[in-house]
């Protein structure tokens, strides 16, 4: 693959990536107005798809820009893209360790029992709300990262020092 195309896939799949981060950080204010039933109620419908679509598409982001950064090994640009790659995985990592736990606690909890519900809901909230804002700045700092990439030339680095 052309090392353009390569990019050009890296930055689409990153960009993409932002998507599910900057929602959940537009839709904060609000969300965390909402009483704990209404969060609930939203918070257990809502974001269906977000994992499916929004966690392939993040996990194949963090992979084209690890093998980017392996493609750029002998170029100055190799520790910008090699920084990318790392503040994606560390997303995804901040995800994992403060989002999902969450995702469990609450999909363990029984809808049949309103009141353990909305109360497990409530608990977990802030945890998994401030999880996404975490994430989505170490995404947004790899997404960063990447541009600068794109936007320098690549020059071996032997021509570096002519």
């Amino acid at each position: 693959m052309a090392l353009r195309t390569h990019m050009a896939i890296a930055l689409t799949l990153t960009a993409f990536g932002l998507a599910p981060g900057a929602a959940h950080l537009l839709e904060l204010p609000v969300k965390l107005s909402y009483s704990p039933s209404l969060y609930a109620d939203v918070t257990s419908t809502l974001y269906a798809w977000y994992g499916i679509a929004g966690g392939t598409i993040q996990v194949a982001a963090a992979l084209s820009v690890a093998a980017l950064a392996l493609r750029l090994r002998q170029t100055p640009l190799a520790g910008t893209a090699l920084a990318a790659a790392a503040a994606l995985v560390v997303s995804l990592v901040l995800w994992g360790g403060l989002v999902a736990p969450a995702n469990r606690a609450w999909a363990e909890v029984s809808a049949a029992d309103p009141a353990a519900f909305v109360a497990a809901y409530e608990g977990l909230r802030a945890r998994w709300e401030y999880g996404h804002v975490a994430a989505f700045l170490a995404w947004l700092s790899g997404w960063a990262g990447l541009v600068s990439v794109a936007t320098r030339q690549i020059t071996p680095v032997a021509r570096r020092a002519a």
